[in-house]
């Protein structure tokens, strides 16, 4: 989990030095309050907390919280939107549920209401959906940070037995980090804040992040 975030904030501090004009768009989204899954305590106040350190770091930020699935998908429309308006640093910040079918990975909306696996592409959002968005937007370097990695609230529904996340093969120029490895997974946390989004936050704060 550390050496996830000390990975990433190697990234973030290079593109901090690199082109100090250049355009930085976040879309930060934080799920909790579900309707049908089980509802987590942390999402919201991750989402809130890496907000905050985007916007320090010299990000513009898109903050959702307790998104449904209509929102998720216009956020990330307008997203890609954004980002191809230049040469932007983009990042997608997720906290929430998430849960992966035959190997593909899906963020869960707060009014997912998912029946068995053949329901899975019509009540989440594909995060193969928002991988492609951004590479379509051609942006100098894409950071995806996925604090997803819990127990599938739907998993008695489903006839296989996936555990968090699956590996991803991220497009060139894209750097994708968990909250645990994949096919793991990862506590929402007693606190606040989930331990990795917190160990994450930290980092990026001690880092300095020059702009």
């Amino acid at each position: 989990m550390l050496a996830a975030a000390v990975a990433l904030m190697y990234v973030m501090a290079s593109v901090s030095f690199a082109q100090p004009a250049e355009t930085r768009v976040a879309l930060v989204i934080g799920n909790s309050a579900y309707q049908s899954a089980g509802a987590l305590d942390n999402p919201q106040r991750d989402a809130k907390l890496m907000a905050e350190r985007l916007k320090t770091a010299g990000f513009t930020v898109t903050l959702l919280v307790d998104a449904d699935q209509q929102a998720m998908k216009r956020a990330m429309v307008d997203f890609g939107r954004e980002l191809r308006s230049s040469e932007a640093v983009g990042l997608f910040y997720y906290a929430g549920h998430g849960l992966q079918v035959n190997g593909l990975n899906y963020l869960v909306p707060v009014n997912a209401n998912i029946k068995d696996e053949t329901e899975v592409g019509i009540e989440t959002v594909s995060l193969a959906d928002f991988l492609a968005t951004m590479e379509r937007a051609k942006s100098r370097i894409n950071i995806v940070v996925l604090d997803a990695c819990r127990n599938n609230p739907f998993a008695s529904n489903f006839r296989t037995d996936s555990a968090g996340l699956a590996r991803v093969d991220a497009p060139a120029g894209t750097y994708v980090a968990y909250a645990t490895s994949p096919g793991s997974v990862a506590s929402d946390g007693a606190g606040r804040n989930s331990p990795y989004t917190k160990a994450l936050a930290e980092t990026l704060l001690k880092a300095g992040m020059p702009i």
